[in-house]
């Protein structure tokens, strides 16, 4: 019988290649269509989608304190930002590159909670910190004639993301963690409301309503497996597979873009997930350790 971090692992990286199915679909749309439509149209499907998952899991109307809507509110705010600058950046960077600098995200938490959140952490995750934005310099590589800005979009986006996973952590316990996902779905959507004022709405063909359905299929399925995978296995081993999105990623933009990453890129990507990893697990040895004393 598969035991409960196999189990979770297994739904992880299902997770993350649906999450990574979709990005190669916006990245599609995103040579035929303006963003603000692309954002438009897949606001209104996800929002769907994650309307009916809350409905169908009882997540909806939860009674919420005014600190956690105020908290709610700035995840929002968070998620429209790295909606925007993420999306940008994936329409306009390889595949594999703009998601091998979202892979910065355990690094940037980490750091975050210890500035801003009064976490402690060593010399060791210190230095992990420092080997991983080597990675990302090596991914970037400002100043070359391969560094533009949408580098600098993805590394905004990460901040937008750590952002929203700090002011995450200060949510109460019973908030359901679907609902606050759809409500950040839904200002995502709302945004997308602003972007369409100065955007020349483009006709879509069938080809385009294709990649839309699977972009909000997958991206659904992924917001429904990243639930699931939260009540399975231990967090700590779990999280390692989040890394298995960068191979789906290197794969899907070889296969569907025809991009071979660099010898820099391959060995910044690896500065990241090294890093990371090492990161996840001293964070996992010093909860562990809290526990025991």
């Amino acid at each position: 019988m598969m035991n409960a971090n196999v189990h979770g692992a297994l739904l992880m990286m299902a997770s993350m290649a649906a999450f990574t199915i979709n990005d190669t679909f916006v990245k599609l749309l995103g040579a035929i269509l303006p963003l603000g439509q692309i954002l438009f149209l897949r606001g209104a499907a996800t929002s769907v989608i994650l309307l009916i998952l809350c409905w169908k899991l009882r997540a909806l109307g939860p009674r919420l304190q005014g600190r956690d809507w105020t908290i709610i509110a700035i995840r929002t705010l968070a998620e429209v930002g790295a909606a925007y600058f993420f999306l940008t950046a994936l329409i306009h960077m390889p595949l594999a590159n703009v998601t091998a600098i979202l892979q910065l995200l355990p690094l940037t938490v980490t750091l975050a909670g210890g500035l801003f959140l009064g976490e402690q952490f060593g010399w060791r995750r210190l230095l992990a910190i420092m080997v991983g934005f080597v990675g990302m310099l090596c991914i970037v590589r400002p100043g070359t004639n391969g560094f533009d800005v949408f580098s600098l979009y993805a590394l905004v986006a990460v901040l937008f993301v750590t952002l929203r996973d700090i002011v995450t952590h200060r949510l109460s316990k019973g908030v359901p963690s679907l609902f606050v996902t759809l409500m950040a779905s839904i200002g995502v959507w709302v945004f997308s409301w602003v972007m369409l004022i100065n955007t020349t709405w483009v006709p879509m063909q069938t080809m385009e309503w294709g990649y839309l359905a699977g972009a909000a299929a997958f991206v659904g399925c992924g917001y429904l497996l990243s639930v699931l995978v939260m009540r399975v296995g231990q967090v700590s081993f779990v999280a390692l597979f989040r890394y298995s999105g960068l191979l789906w990623a290197l794969a899907l933009g070889a296969i569907v873009f025809g991009d071979i990453p660099k010898p820099l890129t391959w060995l910044g990507a690896a500065l990241i997930v090294g890093s990371g990893i090492f990161t996840i697990l001293r964070n996992a040895q010093r909860k562990n350790r809290a526990k025991s004393l």
